[in-house]
């Protein structure tokens, strides 16, 4: 009996540490996504590169929510001892877990079919949306701008573009060196601005170390989830009787 309290104890109090780091992330993606500027303010001499943060306020929203969700559904279910709201709390867990190692394989066995989805998506958006959509334009405008890249695969996603017609020829500024308008197409391709996609590719290859000790961590901590609460699962008939 003394071990079951235990760990539904601890089951408490890992879901409480998610809930308020759910809550802390919801609050800062509101107001990043509200009023960016004062937010900015905090960040003093950086708030020149803070910029990016405001891209990414919906993102923090996004991932709040479930985060709070989780955490509210496994302290209930541990504090309440019900196994329906356990049983959910794993599967939820479990979903999750089955998807990033999913992504993972494909990213690493198949990455030339992870290339193909991504340049699916990318490619349409820089040739139809850039230039005339404020969310996607300032997204690629961020992006290519912080990483000194141009376009998903380099200047030519551009090339026909409705961006390119609507400027007279001229591409984005990040793809040629100089970094001014009229950046034209000649230009870019003297100036081989590398594309986005593999200056990604090429910081994940620097950083592995880094971004496979962070994955793993992840790991770690879903599958200590999901064990303790299919533990606690289990012996709530012993924990009735």
């Amino acid at each position: 009996m003394g071990c079951f309290t235990f760990v539904k104890l601890m089951m408490v109090l890992f879901n409480l540490l998610i809930f308020l780091g759910g809550l802390t992330l919801l609050a800062m993606g509101i107001w990043v996504s509200v009023d960016g500027g004062s937010f900015l303010k905090l960040l003093g001499p950086f708030s020149g590169q803070g910029m990016q943060f405001v891209n990414v306020g919906f993102f923090c929203i996004a991932i709040g929510i479930v985060l709070v969700l989780l955490g509210l559904l496994g302290c209930c279910g541990a504090h309440k001892e019900s196994k329906c709201l356990l049983l959910t709390f794993f599967s939820i867990i479990l979903i999750i877990f089955i998807a990033e190692v999913a992504a993972g394989v494909v990213a690493l066995a198949y990455s030339s079919f992870a290339e193909g989805i991504l340049r699916a998506w990318a490619t349409p958006a820089l040739k139809n949306d850039y230039g005339s959509d404020p969310v996607v334009t300032k997204i690629w405008n961020t992006t290519m701008s912080e990483l000194k890249c141009c376009g998903f695969t380099n200047y030519t996603d551009f090339v026909g573009s409705k961006f390119e017609k609507e400027n007279g020829g001229s591409l984005p500024p990040s793809c040629c060196w100089t970094n001014s308008t009229p950046c034209s197409a000649d230009e870019a391709e003297r100036s081989s601005v590398q594309g986005c996609f593999e200056h990604i590719l090429e910081t994940l290859k620097e950083h592995a170390n880094i971004v496979g000790g962070i994955a793993a961590g992840i790991g770690i901590l879903e599958i200590a989830a999901m064990t303790v609460s299919m533990y606690l699962y289990c012996h709530l008939d012993n924990r009735v009787n």
